[in-house]
Parts: C-alpha cells; sequence; structure tokens
C-alpha cells in the first residue's frame, strides 16, 4: 500500500482552483483501496506570515472543512492539523542539523525574497525543513506537488538522504514527487491562473448573492451582445466548459457564436451551473463551519493516528543520535 501525503497551508478559505486543481484529485487518492492518504493542514507554516490567532484558527476550520466537504475519506486515511502533532517540531530540530546553509539559502521560499531582507524571519529560512518533517515523518511514498513544489521536495529528499548515508541504513523513506502535468489550470477572474496573490479567484463557499458578485466580476472584452463571440477566448467559457457536461458545453457554445448572448448572460449560466455543481460541497462546508466540535473532533482523531505514525519514526532518529527512547 503507498502512502500518499499532502498539506495545505491555512491562508484563508480554498478557491475553485485549489479545490478543482488540488483537493479533488487527492480526494480520489483517498478513495483507491491501495492508498494509505494523509492530509494536513499547515497551520504551522501560516505563522511565517499571520500572527492573528483568531484569522489563523478561521483559515484552519475553512482548509479542514473544504477537503471533508470535497469527499476527502477522512476515516478512511488521515487528515491532521500539522500543530496538533508536536513530534514534527522535534524532528524539524533534527533535521536542521543535517540540512546546509547553502541549500536552504538557494530555496525558492528564501531566495524570493533574499533581496528584502529585513522581511524574512527565521521561519520562512528554515521553512523547508518543517516541510521535510512533514512528509519523511510519516514515511511518505508519494507527494503529489505543483512544479512550484518541486523544488522543496528535492530538498526534502536530499535531507532524509544525508541522514540514511551518515547512519549507513534507511532511517528515513526517500519520498517520490507526484507532479502530474494533466492537472487543470484554473483561470482566474482576470485570465491568469486563479491564485489569492493575484486577486482573481472565486470562493464557491460564499453566499449566494456575494458568489453571484464574484463571478459578475470576470473580465470580458466589449464585444456588444447582438454579435458572435469567441468561446475559446472568453474568460467565463473557460470556467464554465472545465465543470460543465460536454453536452452543457456544446450549448454555451453554440450561444456564443449565434450572437445575442451577451456576457451577462454566459455569467449568469457560470454562476447557475457553479450552484449546482458545487451544491453538496458547499452544505457540508456550511454545517462544518457552523459546528466547530465536530470539526475539532475529526481533526484530533487524525491527530492521533498522525502521532502513533510519527512517533515510530522518531524513535528511530532519537535511538541513532543517542537520546532517550520514549517507550510509551
Amino acid at each position: 500500500m503507498a502512502r500518499i501525503l499532502t498539506g495545505i497551508q491555512s491562508t484563508g478559505i480554498p478557491h475553485m482552483g485549489n479545490i478543482l486543481g488540488a483537493i479533488k484529485p487527492m480526494v480520489k487518492f483517498s478513495g483507491e483501496p491501495q492508498n494509505d492518504a494523509f492530509a494536513f493542514i499547515a497551520d504551522l507554516h501560516s505563522v511565517t506570515t499571520i500572527k492573528d490567532a483568531e484569522v489563523r484558527k478561521f483559515n484552519t476550520d475553512s482548509v479542514a472543512a473544504a477537503w471533508i466537504a470535497c469527499g476527502f475519506d477522512y476515516k478512511k486515511n488521515t487528515m491532521y492539523r500539522q500543530s496538533d502533532v508536536p513530534e514534527v517540531t522535534e524532528l524539524t530540530w533534527y533535521l536542521s542539523c543535517f540540512a546546509p546553509y547553502p541549500m536552504l539559502a538557494n530555496a525558492h521560499s528564501f531566495k524570493d525574497k533574499s533581496s528584502r531582507l529585513s522581511e524574512v524571519n527565521a521561519g520562512l529560512f528554515t521553512y523547508p525543513v518543517l516541510m521535510a518533517a512533514d512528509i519523511i515523518g510519516y514515511d511518505a511514498d508519494i507527494v503529489p506537488v505543483g512544479k512550484d513544489q518541486v523544488q522543496h521536495l528535492e530538498i526534502t529528499r536530499d535531507i532524509a538522504g544525508a541522514v540514511n548515508n551518515h547512519y549507513g541504513e534507511e532511517i528515513f523513506v526517500i519520498p517520490a514527487a507526484s507532479v502530474d502535468d494533466n492537472v487543470k489550470v484554473i483561470p482566474g477572474t482576470d485570465g491568469q491562473k486563479m491564485s489569492k496573490s493575484y486577486n482573481n479567484t472565486i470562493n464557491v463557499f460564499l453566499p449566494e448573492k456575494e458568489l453571484r458578485k464574484s463571478v459578475m466580476s470576470i473580465i470580458t472584452d466589449s464585444t456588444p451582445l447582438e454579435e458572435p463571440k469567441n468561446p475559446d477566448t472568453c474568460n467565463v467559457y473557460q470556467l464554465y466548459r472545465i465543470i460543465a457536461t460536454a453536452e452543457q458545453q456544446e450549448q454555451m457554445r453554440n450561444k456564443y457564436l449565434a450572437g445575442g448572448f451577451g456576457y451577462g448572460h454566459a455569467k449568469q449560466e457560470l454562476y447557475e451551473l457553479i450552484l449546482v455543481y458545487f451544491k453538496e460541497e458547499r452544505e457540508r462546508f456550511s454545517h462544518l463551519m457552523s459546528n466547530p466540535a465536530e470539526l475539532d473532533a475529526i481533526l484530533m482523531e487524525g491527530a492521533g493516528k498522525a502521532r502513533k505514525v510519527i512517533t515510530g519514526v522518531l524513535k528511530r532518529v532519537r535511538g541513532k543520535l543517542g537520546f532517550q527512547i520514549n517507550k510509551n
């Protein structure tokens, strides 16, 4: 059985791009009998930028609720908050003692801000080491990552390999990256890749009125209502076709080409389709966010399962380093 692990930072409610590009594929993994899936909310990582407790709590809950609402099988698999597993920080220290400075200084998470060192805290600099502990602490075999995270996964592999080489045996499982070139790039309201940093996201969990306002903000050209339009260059249609059936896509395409169909009409149809496509997810998300005790219980149960795994890994490491091994 392959252990597959992934994490999402608690930086806000996952948007449509997160759901279709990352969460849904992992949900599919979690439902396959040959896989053992670990999904965690990286709330410790978020401390590098978010210092407000209430904001972090809301963000963490919303990420967890989105995962569960989208169908992650947390009963068969393992879902937890990073901060509920303190062993990961102990492992981070051990790994940091095997991580050379130049490797961390070359990491994108630090290098992109190295010209503004006053904005860089130690947590940001050691971010890849905590990420490494998140992965090898659970004997993960496969880590689905986007292309922008491949370097950090390579750092994880290098650190794990350094420990194994030093002691001449396999202390850690060396994880493999899984980069799916077929994963859809979800366009945002401005046509660029949907991203919080571009402020072009669509939050499918918003109340209906706010969701409609978000959809209506999608940028379009100035082609008059009565003229034919090219669906292949329209941001609205590009979003629509991702969640529409083949029949719905064809019907919408024909409306564009026929003329007499305005962008306002297209946006309204996209909005209505989002409500239908994400109906169950929206209902489950709303229920979980309104019942934080239920959400906490799910995450704490997952943390218990995760701690059993990482405790076993820590015993291997502590033994090699000459520290006392907790027999509990």
